[in-house]
């Protein structure tokens, strides 16, 4: 059955050996028989799916077994073939591959966000043993994706989805940049289908034009590299992905036209030296845009990734970005960890050997994969952690003696410390960023040398739940308050209660300098007292025991170590008793009493990532509070938000309302 469909398929495998070639044919030809009559919900024999699976992992050249587990990775669940059949036909390898890629897939749940997060811990784990698991899985769900035009259009959107939540940043985080392309245009298509062909028809019209303007651009470098001596570069030119214009154009707020960077070259030479001279070449023949210059060589990605990333003033004064890397790099930005078995022929076709690549470059990918799955608890809580944490960007920063950190975009000092040792977090008071005090909630940035604090007497609150921002960090600060503190009830990030710690009349602890500036904002009990001190809103505060100070009360505040800010009445007599007391002081006054008009209002506006923060700004800049909020998508790339506040008086709520129609994204504004 399909023996033509079978020999055009084992054609493609011809950089592959005889003997190889050979094993493909028979697991193609096992199932064929394994699926039989099976059609796919296009009308298709289904033996179509895991042939095009397994051309997939031929394309981006993965060994042998990887490629037989393609072809027969439905056979497990689809069919009556068992894992011991396999295991004597292609041997364990391929069978506990199948095996593997079948869990994930087999997954069912009661609900959406339940499977969500079951299907991701699945994943990390199955990563965690062999990552060609999840290659074989993204490879599956990308050529799914090519043929969503056969599902229901609410099926479609719900994996369209899934593929632009956890599949595409999950091939980025693996390095296969060319695969998270494809999977999130493919998504964005089905989602935003007159986005998408709105701007592949822009590019389209623009093709001929950009050609010409890269070949001068290619000419340019590949003369300036041969006076320097380089024969040996690669120049390659390029255009950015749909996905990748359309969320500049979100990003920025620009209309299409408006993207100048969407063209870019890549310089691929044989050293790491020339990589830093090909810069240097680049930024003489055009001037560098400031603040457009990444050194992923020093810093590599956490998939490994490296390269030097620069923007340039180019010809006709055109942005142009430009990425020079050695052709190592460059096959482990292709390929990432799939590059590890990358197959490699002298000739082109039949004999060759698979590359072993750096072994310790590979052992860190999968010592962190390990990290990730030890990190995932089997419940749903964790879903949002995973896709807003081990998704999404990262940053590194250095310890005191030198050492990199890589924790996730926005990570704090909490995070920081959590990181270097339990017993640090727990005891942490403040850190330092290049010798500054720095709030515990304030994002750690690219590069910094962060110091952390501590004193023995310190301890987690509930408050640095909601400072960190990693799941290893909230995991290790839940468990010391769920051990350590019977008032407390913490069950998947939301707290019941908070028992008032006793104020310490004397630190044990030297001082905790705090900067001119800096303010200190803390709910103190039930009934809503707050002081202020400056900006900062995450320090710890509690009241004095031996004068017992109220609202209205003149009041200091005396810095300690391990207690946080201490607020006395001024006239009390212990503070004469006190040591430092000059430098250790800090002013505090009471907070205004809260607002309580309430009122709801609508907003839409452009696309911009930082309308729910300029909208709650414009709301604190007039002491109201932001109750809850809420954004959807609407149409014509426009966001819908229904927002419910509290301010003091009806005048103060036309002043945010005004500020609110000051924001530059917003079109309209109204009460609800």
């Amino acid at each position: 059955m399909y023996e033509e469909l079978t020999n055009r398929f084992v054609q493609k495998a011809f950089r592959y050996t005889k003997a190889e070639q050979e094993r493909i044919r028979e697991a193609a030809e096992f199932a064929c028989e394994a699926h039989g009559s099976q059609k796919r919900q296009s009308g298709e024999p289904y033996i179509i799916h895991p042939y095009a699976v397994a051309e997939i992992l031929i394309s981006i050249r993965m060994d042998v077994d990887t490629v037989i587990a393609g072809i027969l990775h439905d056979t497990l669940e689809d069919t009556s073939t068992t894992y011991e059949t396999l295991v004597e036909k292609f041997g364990k390898t391929v069978a506990d591959l199948v095996e593997g890629e079948t869990k994930i897939s087999a997954l069912k749940a009661k609900n959406k966000s339940q499977q969500e997060a079951e299907t991701i811990r699945k994943m990390f784990f199955a990563m965690s043993e062999d990552v060609r698991v999840i290659i074989i899985k993204l490879a599956d769900k990308l050529h799914n994706m090519r043929t969503l035009k056969h599902l229901s259009p609410m099926r479609a959107r719900e994996i369209a989805n899934e593929c632009l939540d956890i599949f595409a940043p999950l091939a980025d985080r693996l390095g296969m940049s060319w695969l998270k392309g494809e999977l999130e245009d493919q998504s964005l298509k089905i989602l935003k289908p007159e986005t998408f062909q709105y701007i592949e028809e822009y590019l389209l019209s623009k093709k001929s034009e950009r050609t010409a303007y890269l070949g001068r651009i290619e000419k340019i470098l590949y003369r300036a590299c041969g006076e320097q001596g380089m024969a040996n570069v690669e120049v390659n030119s390029r255009t950015k992905h749909t996905y990748g214009v359309y969320m500049k154009m979100k990003k920025r707020k620009k209309e299409l036209e408006e993207i100048g960077d969407i063209l870019g070259v890549r310089i691929i030479c044989d050293t790491v030296n020339e990589c830093y001279t090909l810069l240097g070449l680049v930024h003489k023949l055009w001037p560098p845009i400031e603040g457009r210059f990444k050194d992923y060589i020093a810093m590599p990605k956490a998939n490994n990734y490296q390269s030097l990333h620069t923007t340039v003033m180019a010809l006709d004064g055109r942005l142009l970005e430009v990425q020079i890397r050695t052709r190592e790099m460059h096959a482990t930005a292709e390929y990432g960890v799939a590059a590890h078995w990358v197959y490699k022929s002298e000739t082109g076709i039949g004999e060759g050997t698979w590359m072993q690549q750096d072994s310790a470059q590979f052992t860190r990918i999968l010592h962190k994969l390990k990290s990730w799955s030890n990190e995932i608890e089997q419940s749903e809580s964790f879903l949002e952690d995973i896709k807003g944490e081990l998704l999404k960007d990262t940053i590194y920063v250095f310890t005191p003696q030198g050492h990199i950190v890589e924790l996730p975009a926005n990570a704090t000092a909490l995070d920081f410390a959590y990181h270097i040792h339990t017993e640090v977090g727990n005891r942490t008071t403040g850190a330092k960023a290049d010798g500054s005090i720095i709030p515990l909630s304030q994002p750690l940035k690219n590069t910094q040398v962060i110091e952390i604090l501590t004193s023995p007497n310190a301890h987690p609150t509930i408050n640095w739940l909601r400072l960190a921002q990693t799941t290893n960090a909230r995991k290790k600060i839940r468990s010391w308050l769920n051990k350590n503190d019977d008032s407390l009830i913490i069950d998947k990030n939301i707290i019941a209660k908070k028992k008032m710690e006793p104020a310490s009349q004397e630190p044990a602890e030297p001082v905790v300098p705090v900067t001119e500036g800096e303010i200190v904002r803390s709910v103190l009990d039930q009934s809503r007292l707050t002081f202020r001190v400056g900006e900062e809103k995450n320090m710890m505060i509690s009241l004095a025991q031996c004068c017992n100070p109220r609202r209205g009360d003149d009041i200091i505040g005396y810095v300690s170590r391990g207690r946080g800010i201490i607020v006395h009445r001024k006239n009390c007599h212990n503070l004469k008793n006190m040591t430092e007391i000059e430098e250790r002081s800090i002013e505090v006054e009471w907070e205004t009493a809260t607002p309580r008009l309430t009122r709801r209002f609508r907003v839409v506006s452009r696309i911009t990532l930082d309308l729910f923060a300029e909208i709650e700004g414009a709301i604190r800049k007039y002491r109201g509070h932001l109750i809850e909020g809420r954004l959807d998508d609407g149409e014509q790339d426009r966001l819908i938000g229904s927002f419910t506040m509290e301010v003091a008086n009806e005048e103060d709520f036309k002043k945010v309302v005004k500020s609110i129609k000051a924001i530059p994204s917003i079109v309209s504004i109204s009460s609800l």
